[in-house]
């Protein structure tokens, strides 16, 4: 039984954990954008590196 206390407060933790990196993160990014030439790359800028794609052009519009 003690394990399983243990195992649950040990993921309480590792949760609160990130929760807390996550937190800072933001903020990091809210206070100072990106510095020129810095080699970290945000989830953001990951998630915005491609363009959204729209739906295809209809073949009757298509220029030939």
């Amino acid at each position: 039984m003690k394990n399983v206390l243990n195992l649950y407060l040990l993921g309480v933790v590792l949760t609160v954990l990130s929760l807390f990196v996550r937190l800072m993160e933001s903020l990091g990014g809210l206070l100072d954008g990106p510095a020129p030439g810095d080699s970290w790359t945000t989830r953001g800028q990951l998630a915005s590196a491609e363009p959204p794609k729209g739906l295809p052009d209809h073949p009757s519009r298509a220029v030939q």
